[in-house]
């Protein structure tokens, strides 16, 4: 085997041996974010189930309605303002 040949060879399986520590030590530094991945996989699955189950969620609503009016009114209008809300700041991110 030529000498080059060898080098590139060292060279090659010293990147192999240095891309396999880097995996490692990444893949033990994003295992912290692991609970917060899970969590954002639990609230993405409870959203789908929402969609999915509307009359459920309308269902709800109505016997909230009907148990305590007063209260679903006020959570209604504080909702529907902080959709209002969060409609104009998208507005204004949108026109920067």
């Amino acid at each position: 085997m030529s000498s080059r040949r060898l080098r590139l060879a060292l060279a090659r399986e010293r990147l192999i041996e240095r891309s396999g520590r880097l995996r490692n030590e990444a893949a033990a530094q994003s295992a912290v974010l692991l609970p917060a991945l899970e969590a954002g996989d639990r609230l993405r699955d409870g959203v789908q189930w929402l969609r999915m189950h509307p009359q459920i969620v309308a269902a709800t609503l109505v016997g909230l309605a009907v148990v305590r009016p007063r209260r679903v009114w006020r959570w209604g209008l504080r909702a529907w303002a902080g959709w209002r809300v969060l409609q104009q700041l998208q507005q204004r991110v949108a026109g920067r």
